[in-house]
């Protein structure tokens, strides 16, 4: 089965997760091209500088020299380069001039024959011509037991609220927002994880539920998960006063 990925540039967490999962992936499975967006951490397009003062105002002096150190060491070491992991394994990179939604984009992914299409860290939202490309659906991962912390920053919520489990959510998309039903679910006790700490720990347990999630789509043995809206939560990027209160609860972010 073919497979087209769906991400962004992201410094921290991408690249090893990538890796894994592409070691881990079924036998009969591989992906065949990346999309690679600009790294939009706050859900929308803004400059260098527009993220790094918004980072700053919100969580704080040390939460803003410990990511941009990481940052900077992330664009120094090869490994944690996107590209590099691509190059490891010989998938091509895409990288689209317009919207993902744009029918030159659209036409461009087409040209890979892909069977599904995997959003991971995908920072736009799809419209029906890239949800009905591939014939086997578009599944997106979301690091949260939804229908709960939908939306945002999911880890932060549940540290946030003092949630004693999170988890992680594969689901096929809709033209809603973290809305479509559910192909796996694992779940994953906080206990007492930094922010980090849990990222980590929820990304690496989303890299397994997606080649569990293609596994399934393969064989034909999915059993949907209803994503139920009458029991959502959704919550957007957090204010000043969200990180004050994350703190008092005795959350740490590293």
């Amino acid at each position: 089965m073919k497979i087209v990925v769906i991400t962004q540039d992201e410094p921290f967490y991408l690249a090893e997760n990538l890796d894994y999962l592409v070691r881990i992936l079924p036998s009969h499975s591989s992906i065949v091209g990346c999309v690679v967006n600009d790294v939009s951490p706050f859900g929308k397009r803004e400059s260098f500088f527009q993220k790094a003062l918004k980072t700053y105002r919100i969580f704080g002096l040390r939460f803003f020299l410990y990511y941009g150190f990481n940052y900077i060491l992330g664009k120094l070491n090869r490994r944690k380069k996107i590209d590099e992991v691509l190059k490891r394994y010989g998938i091509d990179k895409i990288v689209l001039d317009k919207s993902i939604n744009a029918s030159e984009s659209v036409e461009r992914i087409k040209g890979y024959q892909p069977d599904i299409l995997i959003s991971i860290l995908g920072n736009q939202i799809f419209k029906k011509p890239v949800i009905e490309l591939a014939p086997k659906g578009c599944l997106n991962l979301h690091t949260a037991l939804l229908p709960k912390y939908r939306g945002l920053m999911p880890t932060f919520w549940a540290l946030r609220f003092q949630e004693e489990y999170t988890g992680v959510s594969v689901f096929f998309v809709d033209e809603g927002i973290d809305s479509g039903p559910i192909v796996v679910q694992k779940k994953l006790a906080i206990g007492s994880r930094t922010q980090r700490e849990l990222i980590k720990a929820t990304k690496k347990l989303g890299m397994e539920a997606i080649a569990e999630a293609v596994d399934l789509i393969e064989s034909d043995r999915v059993e949907l998960i209803k994503n139920d809206p009458a029991k959502k939560s959704y919550y957007s990027f957090p204010t000043k006063k969200d990180v004050e209160a994350f703190r008092e609860a005795g959350k740490r972010f590293f």
